[in-house]
């Protein structure tokens, strides 16, 4: 197997031919406005995950929503609220988006910056 993490993440898009394609396509360029230097990797058989000195989040499909879990995401600040999944836990937060949705893609953007920016903390110590 020799495509790129980024390459399975297009095929995975084009494999899904439907709203969650697309929906997928645009969170994961909202994740590359955000942070521009993240790093897209392949993980746990077929999870799209972005990385920048750690996991930031991941983007999984699923048949009635497509779910961003930030792996940090509990320490992260949300004035938007825009977490709505995994609220339970003492590390993770997702956002659950389901079909036809709008995004608050400027408050998404912000918590994939405080992802980065939490992540570059741990790792300068």
């Amino acid at each position: 197997m020799s495509d790129s993490p980024s390459e399975l993440i297009d095929a995975r898009i084009k494999e899904l031919d439907d709203w969650r394609g697309e929906l997928l396509s645009r969170l994961r360029a909202l994740v590359k406005e955000a942070e521009p230097e993240i790093v897209e990797t392949w993980k746990w058989r077929g999870v799209p995950v972005w990385e920048h000195s750690g996991i930031i989040c991941t983007g999984e499909t699923y048949k009635n929503v497509v779910k961003m879990t930030f792996a940090k995401g509990a320490s992260l600040a949300d004035p938007s609220g825009l977490f709505n999944s995994s609220l339970e836990g003492n590390t993770r937060r997702a956002i659950d988006f389901h079909e036809g949705e709008q995004i608050d893609e400027e408050a998404l953007k912000e918590l994939v910056r405080a992802g980065v920016a939490l992540n570059e903390s741990k790792a300068g110590k």
